[in-house]
Order: C-alpha cells, then structure tokens, then sequence
C-alpha cells in the first residue's frame, strides 16, 4: 500500500477503544479469545484493566484521554449478576466526571458510539419477559443505555453470545470470532450501519465471519 493511500485510510477510518474486563481469565473460554483478536487489529487500542489496575486505583486522566483519543468505546465482560464486572463500575464512576462527560460543559464524549460486547452463561430463551431471566439482555443493559444519554454517545446494541459455558464444547466460540473481527472491521472502516444496529436486539446478527 502507498503511503498517500495509507494516509486516505487512517482518514476515512475510525479508532474503537475495547476495555476488557473480566476478573477471572483462567475460566474464559470466549472473553479473552475476543480481547486477543482485538489486539491484532491496528486501529483498536485494547485495554485489559484488571491487569492494568489490579488495585483499582485508575489513572483518571489516562482514561479520559483514551476516550477522547477514539471514536467507538467497547464494554468487553462476562455478565455478571445481570451486570458487569465491579471494575467497570468503578472506571464508570471515576472516570465519567461532570464537566468531562456530561453537564454543561462535559461534551467529551458527544457523539462517540458505545457498545457493549459481552458472554452470558444462560441461553438466549432463558433472556426473555417470559425466559428464565425475565428480561432481555437490552433491557439488563438499560442503566449503559442511560450512561450514553446524559453522555451524549450513540448507543448500539450489544453484541452478545449466549450459552457461554457449553460454547467451546458446541464449536460455537470460533464462528464467534470471525463475527467479532467483522464487526471490528465494520467499526474501524466506517461501514457499520448504525440505524439498524442501534434498534436490533444482538448485534451478532448484523455480522458474518464472511463480513457479509
């Protein structure tokens, strides 16, 4: 590639932030394989932070700047008690401040996309009014919906993999994955279309491992 065709690329294409939680590494058998293929892509900067902050003390400055930085955020977690882990929670609660992310002068983050990408033990039945569960995974995801409000970010659906725990042994992780490096690609190239994905139910179901 020419240098003034990588220099249209880097213009046309988008900087998608992965923050990776996941307090238990050893057991995952879809979350880290994600966080992995996040890194090999070259416009995502993929954060592991209870590896970056195993004593939750968080760099606030650090991870505004990261945000600032990128156009796409990513939630990347196991559900966890029908949220996320407490990591997020508290990089939420520190590093979303008033006069930085909302309020009157907090504009940092207008207009940025934010996506949850996330693994959920149950069935996807079991994530119904009627399921197991009660609600749906969009409708567990509400108080993210909610950040992205009062932040301004446009909020897509998750992109979610149901039945976590029998995925490796049903072959199911690696179709997974070719579906998340699409929407990656989809991301970082501009190309995803954002009215449909910010009304389906799981992002899943706009990618292919094919990129179709």
């Amino acid at each position: 590639m020419s240098d003034k065709s990588t220099i249209e690329e880097t213009k046309r294409s988008k900087k998608v932030l992965v923050l990776f939680a996941h307090p238990a590494q050893t057991e995952s058998e879809v979350n880290v394989p994600l966080f992995h293929e996040a890194k090999l892509n070259r416009h995502v900067t993929a954060v592991d932070l209870y590896a970056e902050y195993p004593d939750f003390n968080i760099d606030i400055e650090r991870e505004q700047q990261r945000l600032i930085d990128h156009d796409v955020i990513v939630f990347l977690f196991p559900l966890y008690w029908y949220s996320t882990p407490s990591i997020l929670k508290e990089w939420q609660d520190l590093v979303l401040e008033y006069g930085f992310a909302y309020g009157h002068e907090g504009t940092a983050l207008k207009d940025k996309i934010f996506l949850c990408a996330l693994s959920a033990g149950g069935k996807e039945e079991a994530y119904q009014s009627d399921g197991f569960n009660h609600y749906t995974i969009r409708q567990l995801l509400q108080p993210l919906e909610q950040m992205t409000q009062i932040t301004q970010m446009t909020y897509v659906a998750p992109f979610a993999l149901f039945g976590s725990r029998t995925a490796q042994e049903e072959a199911r992780v690696y179709e997974h994955r070719g579906k998340w490096t699409t929407l990656l690609n989809k991301l970082t190239t501009n190309s995803l279309d954002i009215e449909k994905a910010q009304h389906i139910e799981n992002l899943a179901d706009l990618c292919t491992s094919q990129g179709e």
